[in-house]
């Protein structure tokens, strides 16, 4: 009888790596390794051939990062998201994607289960089944996280050097490390202590502000309906555009935050996430909603964001309001298309300038020199008008109070138009 089939989301990391022969260990089982090409910067033939030196029956190896940035990224940069005024939701946008190529490949290989590593105190675990449930609920999920007797990445390490599994993770310094195209993100270690600055030889992307040149980077985005689509007047992919990006904001020590955010699952964790493009690109985005989008529009607009947010941080992406989130989005970027020029400097990225055909800002009215446009003493009216709630309010009050400061007023008065007559 032929064995059952496991499909592994599959890094070739510490955890995984042990997880693919624990697997065969706990259930006499074919593991299918699955490893997504997110942009992070790994040998993927190294890691298909240590998938199968580990006893992986198949590996597939998958370049997801087309479909990354332009159905993730750029959905979520659109709509403003940042979980909690900080982070960029590198890893939070990637674990939906990942979640659907598992179940694609379950599904093509006849496979009833699907393996992740991720810990049971995380994130990661929540993104990953939420999705499988939600694209496929027959499928079984396995979590060794939350069943095996392991209880530390120390021990992964002595099990690693007990079956002769290949790591680069020492118990001296442990980070647990998540990239792909849109960040970096570090946890663990001598982080795991708020007292403790992180120190600089933890950066992958960036370097630390102070390192930067002192010679200042200028760069002109180009967006069409929200979308960046150029740089510098040349139109690029979507990948291209923003790995250029990413060189633009490591060299210039941009987009590094160190911050305590809270998991879904109830605890407080530090993390340190390197976000260079990305950090570039939500400034120029932003400011150019505000050259084109109306005060109403903007305003609704970052209610709906911190929604938004907290949804992908939450796994909850193939959902109906997310969907629906994303739809009001669209609407709002139909006339987001310009060009917005960044100063990049010392770890800052500063708009400086922007253009658009469709701006609502006119000189000819915002202008204090002598126009010929706007009549000032229209502004007389306007603020009679909204002013006169609040004008009423007093009346009222001094009425209901017994007052006198208006009485005599009042008594030869009436008010009309926002204004007392006889």
């Amino acid at each position: 009888m032929a064995k059952q089939k496991i499909v592994l989301a599959y890094s070739g990391g510490l955890d995984t790596s042990i997880i693919l022969t624990w697997l065969k260990e706990q259930y006499d089982c074919e593991v299918i390794a699955v490893c997504c090409n997110a942009g992070q910067k790994e040998d993927f033939k190294e890691i298909e051939e240590k998938a199968y030196k580990t006893g992986a029956s198949k590996a597939y190896i998958l370049d997801i990062q087309k479909e990354f940035v332009e159905d993730y990224i750029w959905p979520t940069m659109k709509a403003g998201a940042i979980y909690e005024d900080a982070y960029l939701l590198g890893t939070s946008m990637a674990r939906p994607l990942m979640a659907k190529k598992l179940v694609e490949i379950a599904e093509q290989e006849g496979a009833f289960y699907i393996c992740h590593g991720c810990t049971g105190k995380g994130n990661d675990q929540v993104r990953f089944e939420t999705t499988i449930k939600a694209l496929n609920p027959a499928i079984k999920i396995i979590a060794p996280w939350r069943t095996w007797d392991f209880h530390s990445r120390e021990d992964l390490i002595e099990y690693a050097k007990a079956h002769d599994i290949p790591i680069h993770q020492t118990v001296e310094k442990i980070y647990s490390r998540d990239e792909n195209i849109w960040h970096i993100s570090h946890e663990g270690g001598n982080l795991e202590n708020p007292w403790n600055e992180h120190l600089k030889d933890i950066h992958v992307l960036s370097c630390e502000p102070e390192d930067a040149p002192d010679e200042v980077t200028y760069v002109d985005i180009d967006f069409a309906q929200g979308v960046p689509v150029g740089l510098n007047g040349e139109k690029m992919d979507a990948v291209s555009l923003l790995n250029k990006l990413n060189e633009l904001g490591s060299q210039n020590g941009i987009g590094t935050i160190d911050i305590i955010e809270n998991r879904l699952v109830g605890m407080k964790s530090r993390g340190v996430y390197e976000t260079p493009g990305g950090t570039i690109l939500y400034a120029a985005h932003t400011d150019l909603e505000r050259l084109i989008l109306d005060r109403d529009t903007m305003q609704y607009k970052n209610i709906v964001a911190q929604k938004f947010a907290q949804m992908v941080y939450d796994g909850l992406w193939f959902t109906p309001l997310r969907e629906a989130i994303s739809a009001f989005v669209d609407v709002t970027q139909q006339q987001v298309t310009g060009t917005v020029k960044m100063k990049l400097y010392k770890g800052n990225a500063l708009p400086v300038a922007s253009k658009s055909d469709y701006a609502l800002y006119s000189e000819e009215f915002a202008t204090f020199s002598a126009d010929e446009v706007y009549n000032q003493h229209d502004a007389e009216g306007f603020i009679n008008l909204f002013s006169l709630p609040l004008k009423i309010r007093a009346i009222q009050k001094e009425q209901l109070e017994g007052g006198s400061k208006y009485s005599d007023q009042l008594e030869k008065k009436v008010l009309k138009g926002g204004e007392f007559i006889q």
